[in-house]
C-alpha cells in the first residue's frame, strides 16, 4: 500500500509589526540568511511531497529570495489570521490531500530531527491533528494549552483571549501542526472571527476536533528555544547567537580550536579542517575551505577564499575569492583579493 502523501505549508505572509521595519519579516536575516531559509533548510531533509509558502507581504521579494528553494507558492492578499493564511493554500494541499506539516516562517531555530519525531508519531496515532508544545517559564504572548482532567487536548486560548487562570498555565503552543488535510479545511469552514482581533485563528481547530471527537495528541518540543518566533529585533538577535552556538559546538566537536567561540561566527557553507585555531573575533563566510591545522588570528575577515593545510593568517586581515597554499603565511592587517601567485 502506497503512503499518504505529506505536505509542508510554511507561513510567510505577515508583516511583522514589532520588528519596526518595511521589510518582510521572514527577510531578515539570521545567521548569514533570511531567518526563513532554516525553516526550509529544516524541512528539505524530510523528503516531503511538496513545501508550499504563503506569501502576502512584499510577496516579490519573498519569492525571488526563495528562488533557489523548490516551494509552491500561495498568495494571501489580506493578513487576517493563521486560519486565513492556510486557506490560502486549500487548493494546492487538497489536490494532494494526506497530511500537512504546518509552521511559520519565523522559527529559525527548528530542527529537521524534531520535525521527523513529530511527523513519526502523528503518523502512528489515530489523531487527525497533532499540535506541537513546549514549557515556558514566562508563557506571556502564547497561546495556551487547554486540557481536561485526562490529559487530553480541549483547545487552545489566544493571551489575548484568556482569563487571569488560563494565562498562568505554562504549556503554550509552539504554532507548529500536523493536520490531516480533509480534516483541516471542514475545521475551518467552521471557525469564526468572534475573538479580539477578529481574526481566523488556525487554533480554533484544536477545539473544534475536540467538540467533534476526533483524536487531537501533543507533541512536546523539550528546547523551548527551538520553537522560539522571532517577532522583534531583541527576538531575531538571540536566534542568531543560538544558530551560532550550534555551528561552533558542531565546528569543536569536529576537532576545531575556537577560543571565545561567542565571539566567532562561521557560516554553514564553510568547511574547517581539524587541528586548525580560530582566535576571539573571527568572521568566515561563503564558500569557504580552511585546511588542516592552520592558525587565523584575531579580527580576520576571510570570505569565499582556498585555505591550504598549516596556514597563519596574522591579525586584521581581510581574504576575498583568494587562493592561499599550504605552509603560507598571511601578515597581519593584510587585505588579500583574488588569487595568490
Amino acid at each position: 500500500m502506497s503512503q499518504s502523501p505529506v505536505s509542508a505549508l510554511i507561513l510567510a505572509a505577515g508583516k511583522g509589526t514589532r520588528m519596526k521595519s518595511d521589510k518582510a519579516k521572514v527577510l531578515h536575516e539570521v545567521f548569514f540568511a533570511p531567518m526563513i531559509h532554516h525553516v526550509l533548510d529544516a524541512v528539505a531533509p524530510l523528503g516531503l511531497d511538496a513545501t508550499v509558502v504563503v506569501i502576502g507581504h512584499q510577496r516579490e521579494k519573498v519569492m525571488s529570495a526563495l528562488a533557489d528553494y523548490r516551494v509552491l507558492f500561495a498568495c494571501q492578499d489580506k493578513q487576517l489570521g493563521t486560519g486565513h493564511a492556510v486557506l490560502a493554500a486549500r487548493e494546492l494541499l487538497q489536490a494532494r490531500g494526506g497530511t500537512v506539516l504546518i509552521l511559520c516562517g519565523d522559527t529559525p531555530l527548528i530542527r529537521t530531527v524534531t520535525l521527523r519525531d513529530m511527523l513519526a508519531e502523528h503518523a502512528c496515532s489515530d489523531a487527525v491533528l497533532t499540535v506541537m508544545t513546549t514549557e515556558l517559564d514566562d508563557p506571556t504572548n502564547y497561546g495556551r494549552i487547554l486540557t481536561d482532567d485526562r490529559g487530553g487536548v480541549q483547545g487552545i486560548i489566544e493571551e489575548k483571549d484568556a482569563s487571569p487562570v488560563q494565562r498562568s498555565i505554562r504549556e503554550v503552543n509552539a504554532g507548529i501542526y500536523c493536520v490531516q488535510v480533509d480534516f483541516l479545511f471542514q475545521a475551518l469552514r467552521e471557525v469564526g472571527t468572534d475573538n479580539s482581533q477578529g481574526e481566523v485563528y488556525l487554533t480554533d481547530i484544536v477545539g473544534l476536533a475536540h467538540r467533534s471527537a476526533q483524536q487531537v495528541r501533543r507533541f512536546l518540543c523539550v528546547d523551548p528555544e527551538e520553537v522560539l518566533g522571532v517577532n522583534s529585533r531583541i527576538e531575531l538577535a538571540v536566534a542568531g547567537a543560538r544558530l551560532r552556538e550550534r555551528r561552533n559546538r558542531q565546528l569543536m566537536a569536529d576537532g576545531v580550536t575556537l577560543m571565545q567561540p561567542e565571539t566567532i561566527a562561521v557560516e554553514e557553507t564553510v568547511l574547517v579542517g581539524n587541528d586548525t585555531v580560530v582566535e576571539p573575533h573571527v568572521r568566515v563566510t561563503g564558500a569557504t575551505v580552511i585546511g588542516r591545522d592552520c592558525l587565523i588570528e584575531s579580527f580576520c575577515d576571510i570570505r569565499a577564499c582556498q585555505i591550504g593545510d598549516g596556514v597563519r593568517i596574522g591579525a586584521f586581515a581581510y581574504l576575498e575569492n583568494c587562493s592561499i597554499p599550504s605552509g603560507e603565511t598571511v601578515p597581519p592587517r593584510a587585505t588579500v583579493r583574488g588569487k595568490l601567485d
